[in-house]
């Protein structure tokens, strides 16, 4: 009953009309209705062939609404009727949306007939739950990467970036956390994708079983900057719906910069100033909004998000891996030389990090992991002296161990596509490479931030 209460006080007693006055660019200048509107009202453009374009209100000038579409303009053109159909956009996800692919707008796009409708409407743009209610991040969280598991420990409830250049393998370990992860539910976010990749990835990377426990949200990069930025917002919304129902959701989001680009369209096309490499103040404003989303919620539930962050030129100090490196709970880094030399996942250990860890691991476990984390740090500080064959064995003892053991560190480290693996695995495989006992019992302690 309270959400059929809600519905009918979300209904206009009447419609209300306005028309297009002046388009420029990708913005649609409307008068008439500007006193009715805010700031992400939907409104729907009659076409002059009969077509009808929905556009959301940026921004308002000159006493008139600045609309932006999320679909093409051709057919628009001055006069046309614009008429308000919903002044805060919801949607009604439901358990029925497991199995399907949707778009930004929440409708199926894999032909599998129509998405069930839930019983609740969720707003698209909902605030993150308080921090003072929230819970304290869980216990371990099984990704099924061996790299991650052991070295760069996830709790339930965490966030972490995978922050990568274009071609190091970040969709693949993305499609591997889909597939792997122990979480009860993934919702995936695809946000800029090509769109011949999207179905390669829902069929050979995600899987038949992958997809039964999965829900995936595609928005192409053909699609309009609306659009992009509405399927973040929507993959929020599906896994806070899962969340709120006390599952354990993996959030996967690829990518952030992509939202990120969107919104800079979004604003620029608006009027605002370009700031820092051409992205808008709102850009820096919406990140925080849309990451802090994930995470411990109110009761049992939780979202664990793991969102990758396109880097430019492999700088990751550029501006949108800074503000997101500062927003999330950890960053894991993929490096393309790491790449080049045939290991997958191209994980730079020791330029990642998890802020759950060491609080969330057994003194045995911190320890096996410091002791190889030494080692990596050892033999990467003489790596270049190794490479040219300047360095003679015995000058020192540290970097001797580090050269007698980097080759099975380094398979450790690499793990097939089609290889699953487990937080006990991953931490006895370790101990055995290091000549230690194995710890007891991995993956139940609570984790804790630093």
């Amino acid at each position: 009953m309270p959400t059929v209460t809600s519905d009918i006080e979300r209904l206009h007693q009447y419609k209300r009309y306005g028309r297009v006055v002046g388009i420029q660019g990708l913005l649609v200048e409307v008068a008439g209705i500007q006193n009715s509107l805010s700031i992400g009202s939907r409104c729907l453009i009659h076409g002059r062939s009969g077509h009808q374009v929905q556009c959301e209100a940026v921004g308002f000038r000159n006493n008139r609404a600045l609309m932006m579409p999320f679909g093409f303009l051709e057919g628009i053109g001055m006069g046309c009727k614009v008429v308000i159909v919903e002044d805060d956009p919801v949607v009604y996800p439901g358990d029925g949306w497991l199995g399907r692919v949707i778009n930004a707008m929440g409708e199926p796009i894999d032909g599998k007939g129509p998405l069930p409708r839930g019983g609740e409407a969720y707003r698209l743009r909902a605030q993150p739950p308080p921090a003072h209610a929230r819970q304290r991040v869980g216990e371990k969280e099984d990704l099924g990467i061996r790299a991650i598991n052991t070295f760069l420990t996830c709790c339930r409830g965490q966030r972490m970036g995978i922050f990568s250049g274009s071609g190091v393998g970040k969709s693949i370990l993305l499609s591997m956390l889909a597939r792997y992860t122990k979480a009860d539910i993934s919702v995936i976010g695809l946000i800029g994708e090509r769109g011949r990749e999207v179905q390669e990835f829902i069929e050979d990377d995600l899987g038949e079983e992958g997809l039964k426990r999965s829900v995936v949200v595609v928005a192409t990069s053909d699609e309009s900057a609306l659009m992009r930025r509405q399927a973040a917002y929507i993959t929020m919304t599906t896994a806070e719906y899962f969340r709120d129902r006390d599952q354990d959701v993996l959030c996967l989001m690829d990518s952030v910069t992509r939202f990120a680009m969107a919104q800079r369209e979004i604003g620029l096309s608006g009027g605002e100033p370009p700031a820092s490499k051409g992205y808008t103040p709102t850009v820096f404003a919406e990140l925080p909004k849309l990451l802090e989303r994930a995470g411990p919620g109110t009761g049992q539930g939780s979202i664990t998000g793991l969102f990758s962050v396109l880097v430019e030129g492999d700088d990751h100090n550029e501006p949108i891996s800074d503000a997101v490196r500062g927003i999330l709970d950890g960053h894991i880094v993929l490096e393309r030389a790491i790449a080049e030399r045939g290991r997958f996942p191209a994980i730079n250990i020791l330029r990642s990090v998890s802020r759950t860890m060491p609080h969330c691991n057994t003194d045995e476990e911190n320890e096996l992991v410091a002791r190889a984390r030494s080692l990596l740090a050892a033999y990467e500080d003489m790596s270049e002296m190794i490479r040219l064959g300047a360095y003679r064995m015995g000058s020192d003892t540290a970097v001797d161990e580090a050269i007698h053991y980097q080759p099975a560190l380094e398979k450790f480290l690499t793990q097939e596509k089609s290889e699953p693996s487990d937080l006990a695995k991953g931490y006895d495989e370790l101990a055995a490479i290091l000549g230690q006992p194995a710890p007891e019992n991995p993956g139940i302690v609570d984790g804790g931030e630093q």
